[in-house]
């Protein structure tokens, strides 16, 4: 029996799974608002969407087509970085409508489709598979997991990263509405155990790590009573030297991946798995 689900077109975007495409469960909805206008400038997305480039390109076929797909692309962000690339052929999937919709206002050409990962496949196969802070916000990570291994070609290649470490725990995991942080130990068995092996894994915001662990340590003390909105932005929304500084430690940290040294700490954890 085909795992492949149908699907549903919802302004103009096909639906695989359309009954939890407004439910907002995993992820809050004023999150791709918050994305949608202040990403550009986040000291962050700027840094993991160069790291994540240079790792999509190195992993492209030598010569032809490469088939592409982002699991949880929110409002398109990362997709933005590599649509010129003309040998990659993407596909951008991501559970909530609302983020499709400012990923599809921005990239009009690309398709975009609303896809729930843990219910089944879509009846494509893919080179490239990628998930950037993702899975923690899967209750069933190992479906999720198991899915893409089965959406793969022999020998594709996943490209995830993941919050780590759960003593880093703080308001932000609960605000994100995250299940879990993780241990390089807990995922790596999780992809070796549904098809994948292991390329290389490291830690990433390594240099800054120190400032975070003091920052998840004063979190604590904050007023609790605040709306999530407000929360969040207070959170993840810098000034201006402050993003200019931060983006410069960041560099440090891509320069030493890109080395192909693996980070031994850090707030995320990336990983380059193959399927068998």
């Amino acid at each position: 029996m085909s795992d492949n689900l149908p699907y549903t077109v919802v302004e103009g975007i096909r639906c695989f799974s359309p009954e939890v495409a407004s439910s907002y469960a995993d992820y809050p909805d004023g999150g791709f608002d918050l994305t949608d206008k202040s990403g550009e400038s986040s000291f962050w997305v700027r840094s993991r969407n160069r790291l994540f480039k240079s790792i999509v390109y190195d992993q492209m076929a030598p010569t032809g087509k490469t088939k592409f797909l982002e699991i949880g692309c929110g409002t398109g962000g990362f997709i933005q970085q590599i649509v010129e690339n003309e040998n990659l052929e993407i596909t951008g999937s991501e559970i909530y409508l609302k983020g499709l919709l400012y990923a599809k206002k921005n990239l009009p050409h690309v398709d975009f489709i609303q896809f729930d990962v843990t219910q089944g496949e879509i009846g494509e196969k893919f080179d490239i598979i990628v998930a950037f802070d993702v899975i923690e916000h899967i209750e069933d990570d190992v479906a999720a997991i198991s899915n893409i291994n089965k959406m793969l070609h022999k020998g594709g290649v996943l490209i995830m990263t993941v919050p780590q470490h759960m003593f880093l725990w703080s308001k932000l995991d609960e605000i994100v509405k995250h299940k879990r942080r993780y241990s390089r130990r807990e995922l790596i068995t999780k992809l070796q155990e549904n098809g994948f092996d292991i390329s290389y894994s490291t830690s990433f915001l390594f240099m800054l790590f120190p400032l975070m662990l003091i920052s998840r340590i004063f979190d604590k003390g904050r007023d609790q009573s605040q709306s999530d909105e407000v929360a969040l932005e207070k959170r993840v929304v810098f000034s201006n030297a402050l993003n200019w500084i931060f983006d410069h430690f960041m560099r440090i940290d891509e320069a030493l991946i890109r080395l192909g040294i693996s980070l031994p700490f850090g707030g995320t954890l990336v990983i380059i798995a193959r399927k068998r």
